[in-house]
């Protein structure tokens, strides 16, 4: 037991008064017997003997009436088990990421949370919430309750570790009490088990009742002809999903197309075929889940013609010819001592079939032709140099080409998952008709193969910064050397390769992956333009390339949807955003990572637990009841005793 002012003991001492008084009340006297009194003595006697015990036990109710008013004064009280952390700083985590839009038995998770933030935290109680995009510093409940209320779900993953070094660089070396209030879904941190022992952690998982759930992943042009786009729409499921799920595919606000799909195995690619014209709207589900992956959105212009320039001898480049039509590209055959540079710059690809020589001034040109986006395709030449080849693709990417080797190699795998050949075929197939070459580049150095020879070495690799895109063959193929020309792989291998994905395909981003656009226009030095729909807008980094321009998106915009890139009043190209479907499968829940902290299930949990653990037990409360026991106790002894 301590005291609060444990200086009034000291008055203790006054207990020496009573005693006092007691004792001269006591005092001894010489008793004489009369006569006529004498027949009193018994009864005299037995008087004495009872007044006696009377004053002892007054003596002893008032020294412990005095003496338990006097510790009242003091304030005795227990210690708190906890009272080291008594002056900690509370620090609410809340996960706001879009995994916790799933359904508890009350509701939204993100909202259950927030409510009961908002019932059963102390108006008096001082504390600082952190959620995945806002921090609030220093505040009470009252003083945030509308930015509660309207806290938005964030595509922001649950990322423990950058909260906690937000938290630290704030407080740095201040005790205190972590509170963390997420589904633990993705959860992961290697910061939490350094947390001192003064900085006591608790944790409440809520629980989504139902976590299946169905997202659209991905949307992608499978196939064309010369009026419709084949649309092949990617849908993943997680968990046990038995019932058909109802697609929809808006142009705008326009139904266009609507099914019903089962999910077999959780997985399913589901074909529409959209009229080859301008598209900008969405494809969507529903389902009794999450729903921020419900609805995909994309764009897709109208097709436009690709700028292509074939750098080599005319002769050679005649089955390119053939390929690059004049109703779907603009295509420029040009010896080497003719290539007009000023107009590379204006291209979509650029191929060098099989140039002895390439010069360092177009080396120059073309490396700043593939930083704004284009694409170079590189067939090497028999007679070139390694050493000129190399001198080239330093400025691109790391293979490095070794000596010309007289053996013949067959083609045996093709990378059926690259861009180059999404769209040209259905299945994977084994039995095809595969090109072989007489002499070929030894290569090394990384780079993604497309079409490997059965060394495993590549016959076409490729690399890109983004927006632009280098593709490289080993070996000439040319038919003296190759017969990839009569191979199935040549139209499409170089048809999609000529093609700038910006100018064609699908255009839709992820928000937070800082992707990059370059559209061909015209801006004076003081223009910008911004990225706008009906809700919001915002103006991107920009960079001016001559007569391109370089978009970068960086973390915007802060919602999913359908967007245009504007000039002033002009729309430049419909562009669409999606969040990344990171939060999608509700399964992967880590809760062990809390193994060592205290588990609560409510938010009054914890402000109990912290109260009932850190506030000592004052017991000057019971000395004030023994004061007046005893004093009453004293009435008694004075009525009833004689």
């Amino acid at each position: 037991m301590q005291f609060k002012h444990p200086e009034i003991l000291y008055f203790l001492f006054l207990l020496v008064i009573p005693i006092l008084v007691h004792l001269f009340q006591l005092r001894r006297f010489k008793t004489e017997y009369f006569t006529n009194v004498r027949f009193l003595k018994e009864l005299s006697i037995q008087t004495r003997k009872s007044s006696k015990i009377k004053k002892w036990l007054l003596l002893a109710t008032r020294l412990l009436l005095l003496a338990c008013l006097i510790i009242a004064f003091a304030q005795p009280f227990f210690k708190a088990k906890d009272s080291q952390n008594s002056g900690n700083e509370m620090v609410i985590i809340l996960d706001n990421s879009f995994s916790m839009q799933a359904k508890g038995n009350r509701g939204e998770l993100l909202k259950r949370a927030v409510q009961e933030l908002l019932e059963n935290t102390p108006e008096n109680q001082r504390f600082s919430l952190v959620t995945n995009t806002e921090t609030f510093w220093d505040t009470d409940i009252k003083s945030i309750q509308k930015d509660l209320q309207n806290l938005q779900y964030s595509a922001t993953p649950f990322q423990l570790d950058f909260l906690l070094t937000k938290i630290e660089t704030k407080k740095h070396n201040t005790p205190k009490d972590i509170f963390i209030i997420t589904d633990a879904v993705n959860a992961q941190s290697k910061s939490l088990e350094k947390l001192n022992e003064n900085s006591p952690v608790y944790y409440w998982i809520p629980k989504a009742e139902n976590q299946n759930n169905v997202s659209i992943d991905a949307v992608s042009i499978s196939g064309q002809s010369e009026t419709f786009y084949e649309i092949k729409v990617d849908v993943n499921g997680f968990g046990a999903i038995e019932n058909d799920i109802p697609m929809s595919v808006y142009n705008g606000k326009n139904l266009i197309a609507k099914t019903v799909v089962k999910l077999e195995n959780n997985k399913k690619s589901v074909q529409f075929s959209l009229p080859k014209k301008d598209f900008h709207g969405y494809v969507s589900i529903e389902d009794k889940s999450l729903t921020y992956d419900n609805t995909y959105y994309f764009s897709i212009s109208k097709p436009e013609k690709s700028n292509v320039i074939v750098i080599g001898e005319n002769p050679k480049n005649e089955f390119l010819s053939r390929i690059y039509t004049p109703d779907e590209f603009n295509y420029t055959s040009s010896e080497l001592n003719a290539v007009d540079y000023n107009a590379i710059d204006k291209q979509d690809a650029i191929v060098l079939n099989e140039i002895k020589d390439i010069p360092q001034a177009l080396t120059t040109t073309l490396k700043a032709f593939y930083e704004k986006g284009g694409n170079v395709v590189l067939i090497p030449s028999s007679e070139s140099s390694a050493q000129n080849l190399n001198s080239f693709l330093n400025n691109f990417s790391g293979i490095k080409f070794g000596s010309l080797q007289n053996q013949e190699k067959q083609v045996t795998k093709i990378a059926f998952s690259h861009p180059l050949y999404q769209t040209v075929f259905e299945k994977k197939t084994d039995n095809f008709q595969y090109p072989k070459v007489s002499t070929a580049f030894s290569t090394s150095g990384a780079i993604a193969s497309v079409l490997n020879y059965a060394d495993q070495s590549f016959f076409l690799g490729s690399t890109t910064n983004k927006i632009g895109h280098l593709y490289v063959f080993s070996a000439p193929i040319n038919k003296n050397n190759s017969n990839f020309q009569n191979s199935p792989l040549i139209v499409p291998t170089f048809y999609n390769m000529a093609q700038n994905n910006q100018k064609t395909g699908i255009s839709a981003y992820t928000i937070g992956e800082n992707q990059n656009l370059v559209l061909d226009v015209l801006l004076s030095k003081d223009e910008v333009v911004t990225i706008t729909n009906e809700t919001s807008d915002f103006i991107p980094m920009q960079q001016i390339l001559n007569n391109k321009i370089k978009l970068a998106f960086g973390d915007y915009p802060e919602q999913s949807g359908n967007f245009s890139v504007m000039k002033n009043k002009e729309v430049l190209k419909n562009i669409s955003f999606n969040h990344a479907r990171t939060e999608s499968d509700l399964s992967l829940i880590n809760d062990n990572l809390f193994d060592k902290f205290t588990s609560v299930s409510s938010v009054e949990a914890v402000f109990n637990d912290i109260h009932s653990t850190r506030t000592g037990n004052e017991i000057w409360k019971y000395f004030i009841i023994a004061t007046l026991l005893f004093l009453l106790l004293e009435l008694l002894i004075q009525k009833f005793v004689k």
